[in-house]
């Protein structure tokens, strides 16, 4: 063997430069074709010239950006919903209910946000609090379960929940639990073994099985929801796992906001788990049993302290055209007049939002940033913390926390306007990720959302500009190789 390599090796290693090359043209082309953006075109087109064969195939596994759901199934989805939840007078006003709704409601809709609707919202600041009240809603339970999470754990957490929806898929009740192949890549067969056996159904959103469709690995469902009956729902940023009730040496302390809600926005996130179970598991769930009439009793409300507020539902992903999310974050800060206030665990946002946060600052807003200390993950970190210069400079203040695992996803709105979700302020929640927030339009649940964020900064360390000017060299560095890769994170 060795002696054919040594004799053929000069035809190989032409062959193989030529087919390098050829590649490297072609996936430049494809780069080119595909990617809007500017820095993140550039950014691949370097890692594919500069890794031979090695950039070509992680483009092939990372650089695409879309995916093609079967667009009439989904817009029927939507077409049926929408002629449920609508009032005969919104639909007077225009089939897509625009003209009942004001200001950035409004605008939502314009990127197939739910109408707005009056809901009993509980707010946890906690994972311990959430999880349990989520575990008891699940027991309580008649008809069905969906359960929607990028991570499920089969640790102690997870097999809890696991033991309570096997009880009730054996009483008969209707269980479906859709998790992200990559996020939740610990679960096993052998530990949903008994579920199934019960009647439960299970399924991975984006599979990694090169024999089923093609690959996708940089694009996951990052959505976090519960929906238990049509009636009740929780969404935020719990995933289910120990880690989430504050019982990981790793990460300690657990912060995190997560939402209860009861109406018809349990209705709204139904639609959006539905539409993801059809795409994943090929199955259309449709009719009163899954989407309660409005106006029918809603469920007892929760132990702990509710409000009522005006919730508007928004996804977004890479099915998308628009990415809603991303879109109603720039408009917020855009409109941020008194006050603009963010905690995000990962902060590496596109060239327009970095500019709008920017003159937010610069125009005198209230704009507080806050993010994390103890990082889970190194290389968003660090790319972040490249940008945090420039927002420093524009009067942005920017707090880390300091208490333990920051893993809130909100924005406050001057005194009226907030957004809790499962979207972080990064490349890859707002253009590659599957996302879902609640809009919140109800002053006192800003207030609720303002004292627990004031209760977060006495737990920080406020960054100041002059020290982070004069941050070793080293560190320096390292931002700004991470920053070089945050158009690909």
């Amino acid at each position: 063997m060795r002696e054919l390599l040594e004799l053929y090796w000069d035809e190989l290693a032409a062959w193989g430069a030529l087919v390098n090359l050829l590649l490297t043209a072609l996936t430049i082309a494809w780069a080119l074709t595909i990617k809007r953006d500017q820095m993140s075109a550039l950014a691949w087109c370097l890692v594919i010239i500069f890794l031979p064969f090695l950039g070509v195939l992680l483009f092939a596994l990372l650089g695409w950006q879309q995916v093609q759901r079967p667009v009439a199934r989904k817009q029927r989805h939507k077409q049926s919903y929408r002629n449920r939840v609508l009032s005969s007078t919104e639909a007077e006003a225009g089939a897509t209910g625009e003209a009942a709704e004001p200001g950035m409601a409004r605008l939502a809709l314009r990127f197939d946000a739910s109408p707005v609707s009056q809901n009993r919202v509980t707010f946890y600041h906690e994972g311990e609090p959430a999880l349990h009240d989520q575990l008891a809603a699940i027991r309580n339970a008649r008809h069905h379960i969906h359960l929607e999470y990028f991570i499920f754990q089969p640790d102690d957490t997870g097999r809890l929940f696991l033991d309570a929806l096997e009880q009730k898929a054996r009483a008969g009740v209707e269980v479906r639990l859709l998790y992200d192949a990559m996020g939740s890549h610990r679960i096993r067969r052998w530990c949903l073994r008994a579920l199934r056996q019960a009647g439960g159904r299970c399924g991975a959103f984006l599979p990694l099985d090169p024999l089923r469709r093609r690959i996708q690995i940089n694009m996951r469902n990052h959505r976090k929801i519960a929906v238990i009956d049509g009636q009740i729902a929780f969404c935020g940023g719990l995933n289910i796992g120990d880690e989430y009730r504050g019982k990981s040496a790793r990460f300690g302390y657990w912060r995190d906001t997560h939402l209860r809600l009861e109406g018809p926005a349990a209705a709204d996130l139904q639609r959006v788990f539905v539409e993801d179970w059809d795409f994943a598991m090929g199955e259309h769930l449709q009719g009163d049993r899954y989407f309660p009439p409005r106006g029918l009793e809603m469920a007892p409300p929760s132990d702990r302290a509710a409000l009522e507020c005006a919730v508007q539902v928004i996804q977004s992903g890479p099915d998308q055209q628009l990415k809603g999310i991303r879109e109603i974050y720039f408009a917020a800060i855009s409109q941020a007049r008194r006050r603009l206030w963010i905690a995000s665990p990962y902060f590496v946002p596109d060239a327009g939002l970095r500019d709008i946060l920017c003159l937010a600052g610069w125009q005198g807003v209230d704009v507080r940033l806050l993010c994390q200390f103890h990082p889970d993950k190194w290389i968003p970190y660090y790319a972040g913390r490249y940008y945090w210069a420039d927002m420093l400079d524009a009067g942005v203040r920017i707090y880390q926390y300091a208490k333990g695992m920051m893993h809130s996803k909100v924005m406050l709105l001057d005194d009226h306007w907030a957004s809790v979700g499962t979207a972080n302020l990064d490349n890859r929640s707002l253009h590659l990720n599957f996302e879902v927030n609640c809009l919140l339009h109800t002053p006192a649940a800003v207030t609720e959302l303002e004292a627990a964020f004031l209760r977060d900064l006495d737990d920080s360390i406020q960054l100041d500009r002059a020290v982070f000017a004069e941050r070793p060299f080293a560190g320096r560095l390292v931002e700004n190789v991470c920053r070089l890769l945050s158009p690909m994170l």
